[in-house]
């Protein structure tokens, strides 16, 4: 298995968990609120086993944590990314109702079964499940877990605008105040972007563009990078330190992207007739990081290391390679033995700086 591969199990299946996570809390609590506004009514229910109501509520908490957490990951968020929302938000609806029928179905033959000591194929335990499904209790319960899952979806989606990550850190304040942060950065630049965008024209090469983004974003989020900015026909990925440099996390992630759009090269010579290609520049160093703006609010950062990384890139056409990264990058990454073989270029002394720096291609 490839490490993008692995990477990539490994970010859904931690999505997965704290759905399924979140899903079983709010099942428990739905549980106690209920028990509780019974209690508060002095409501007796003589023979009734409030702990198996409370297994019950965790099995469907875990059940619909991993079924539909599974499905929200890997079927519903495609849709949302690749589809028209009216097309995705219907499907989604369609497929919900029948996930949600089968797990009521599921933890209500448990219920009733283990309440009346019958196998859960009695007629007597599936006419009890049919008449709850079909009540007004029922149709409550079908409406809070769509409410659930809709909450699910928004807080996915948002997380999806503003990058991984970042939707934490704007609520819990993280950069409310400048922080200074050790960085890796990646200026991706699309080759030969102008004669691009003059073939296809401006409908074509703007959807040429969102094509490109989309097929390399996957490679750049299990890379474990965080795209900081779309700039024209240009990508800013930066990498916390121990992210970056995993696996070399920041230098594979350029030819996993190279790699993804060159499988999908039928797709592009077909639909516009040219083949996308990136270079790209890698540095690293301190930045300040911290929220701007009012009306739109983000996180930005700033240092030298975010213009010397823009100059590195740059140097890739004159130099006739497609990345280039600083020694002082290189000297920090452990390159796996036999993937990569650093090739020094050269002492360069880059636009608007007044030392040379060393550059290598890999």
């Amino acid at each position: 298995m490839s490490i993008f591969t692995a990477n990539k199990l490994r970010s859904d299946a931690v999505k997965v968990a704290w759905i399924t996570l979140g899903w079983v809390f709010i099942s428990v609590f739905q549980f106690f609120n209920v028990y509780a506004t019974v209690r508060g009514l002095d409501c007796n229910l003589p023979g009734a086993d409030v702990s198996l109501f409370l297994k019950t509520s965790i099995l469907s908490g875990l059940m619909a944590g991993i079924l539909g957490g599974s499905t929200v990951v890997f079927l519903w968020e495609e849709w949302l990314r690749n589809k028209t929302y009216g097309w995705a938000l219907l499907n989604i609806f369609v497929s919900f109702t029948l996930l949600y029928l089968f797990i009521s179905v599921v933890t209500g033959l448990f219920l009733h079964s283990a309440e009346r000591g019958l196998p859960f194929t009695a007629p007597e335990v599936w006419a009890r499940e049919i008449d709850h499904l079909f009540s007004l209790n029922g149709l409550q319960n079908y409406l809070f877990w769509l409410f659930v899952v809709v909450g699910t979806l928004i807080i996915l989606q948002v997380n999806d605008k503003y990058g991984p990550g970042t939707f934490v850190a704007f609520l819990m304040g993280k950069y409310f105040q400048p922080k200074r942060e050790e960085r890796i950065f990646m200026f991706l630049d699309l080759r030969s972007s102008t004669t691009i965008a003059e073939q296809l024209g401006e409908v074509q090469y703007f959807n040429f563009l969102r094509d490109v983004f989309q097929h390399a974003t996957p490679s750049i989020l299990y890379a474990k990078g965080e795209i900081y900015q779309y700039v024209g026909d240009e990508i800013v990925i930066s990498w916390k330190m121990k992210n970056g440099m995993e696996n070399a996390n920041c230098v594979r992630c350029f030819f996993d992207i190279q790699l993804e759009l060159r499988r999908r090269t039928a797709y592009y010579q077909e639909t516009y007739g040219v083949t996308p290609e990136f270079k790209a520049g890698l540095h690293y160093g301190h930045v300040m990081a911290g929220e701007v703006g009012v009306v739109k609010r983000d996180i930005a950062f700033s240092g030298d290391v975010l213009n010397t990384a823009a100059r590195i890139q740059s140097k890739c056409n004159e130099l006739g390679v497609n990345i280039l990264l600083s020694k002082f990058l290189l000297d920090k990454l452990s390159l796996p033995p036999h993937s990569f073989e650093p090739k020094k270029i050269g002492d360069m002394l880059l636009r608007g700086k007044q030392e040379t720096v060393v550059l290598y291609t890999v």
